[in-house]
């Protein structure tokens, strides 16, 4: 059921990227420490907090628990505020980390059009705070979780690293702000930074032990599981009617181990020196609404009902990726791209 979208004059996908002789050259799965991961306590943070350590690096986590769950992670935990520099700074002296990977922002687009206001002062402004405490402790390098939602409304797809960023929300618009913020520290303090634009995350960790729990819970693959359980009665579709092969949406869906490894990627070649990196993760497949819920009915044997209503505002038809930097640069590629792999680790 994979969809791989093609281009014109040849295949624009991640099949035709080769990794450069620069990416070989260098162990880009082995990031040094420590590391500070900010936001380490939630979904995708929990998991590269558990990649890293898996692969021998000190870790240390900061987080207000807000969303995050402190029993998600076994390093050692700094619960604060990004609105409270006294207290990036102390973490930044206690753990003394070689780098900081960032994952804290409020990421609701829905909440970001009622209130805007939330999302300006706890995404902007609070990473604002962490870029003057980390230079004021002479950090310099930060991996950035960005969102393809900075890209807006697709003027093409498969959607190409270059695309033109043009968010249609406040919460696109502030990660947008953000990567602007580091963009322009790198020029003026010579900071580096990687900002990673990923689609949808999905899935939970090959290792077991922990996975996806949001409240409230917005996301398909959870939301049709939890139909699958018995803890909700049907899964909503939000429209039919879109130009696509069944006419639901169709979204890329990239397992959350495979982020977290781009992420340790991404730190490797910030800290060999290679360069500031802005590119997207995905896995260059999109399936439609109605496949995910097929393939959790056969993954579950639950029968999952489903009822189709109205579209919901700002949902774009297709939202996949096309040929990343990630795979040239990083010499990354998604371990777990088949969706039902990503379905079954959650279930």
């Amino acid at each position: 059921m994979a969809w791989v979208l093609a281009g014109s004059g040849r295949r624009r996908g991640y099949a035709v990227h080769v990794m450069t002789s620069e990416a070989n050259s260098i162990d880009l799965t082995q990031p040094q420490g420590p590391v500070l991961v900010v936001g380490g306590a939630g979904y995708i943070g929990s998991h590269c907090v558990a990649l890293l350590q898996r692969r021998g690096v000190e870790v240390a986590v900061f987080d207000d628990l807000s969303t995050g769950h402190a029993e998600a992670i076994s390093a050692p935990l700094v619960v604060g505020s990004l609105g409270d520099r006294e207290a990036i700074a102390a973490a930044l002296e206690a753990h003394r980390p070689s780098a900081v990977i960032h994952f804290a922002a409020k990421c609701y687009v829905g909440e970001s059009v009622t209130d805007p206001a939330i999302y300006y002062r706890e995404n902007v402004h609070y990473t604002w705070n962490l870029l003057e405490e980390m230079r004021a402790a002479s950090v310099s390098d930060i991996v950035f979780s960005s969102t393809c939602a900075t890209y807006g409304e697709p003027r093409e797809v498969p959607i190409p690293d270059d695309h033109p960023q043009d968010p249609i929300n406040p919460y696109g618009r502030t990660k947008l702000h953000m990567e602007h913020m580091m963009r322009d520290y790198s020029r003026a303090y010579g900071m580096r930074y990687a900002a990673l634009r990923y689609f949808n995350a999905a899935g939970a960790a090959t290792a077991g032990g922990i996975g996806e729990d949001h409240s409230p819970e917005t996301h398909l693959i959870p939301l049709v599981l939890e139909v699958a359980l018995g803890q909700r009665e049907k899964i909503m579709v939000f429209g039919d009617d879109y130009e696509t092969r069944d006419g639901t949406c169709i979204r890329d869906y990239i397992h959350v181990d495979d982020l977290g490894d781009a992420h340790l990627r991404a730190l490797a070649h910030l800290q060999a020196g290679r360069g500031d990196l802005e590119c997207h993760l995905g896995t260059g497949n999109g399936f439609t609404v109605m496949e995910i819920i097929e393939a959790a009915r056969e993954i579950t044997g639950q029968a999952i009902p489903a009822e189709v209503v109205a579209r919901r505002e700002g949902d774009p038809a297709m939202l996949v990726a096309g040929g990343s930097r990630a795979f040239d640069v990083l010499g990354w590629r998604p371990a777990r791209g088949d969706v039902r792999d990503v379905i079954r680790d959650a279930w």
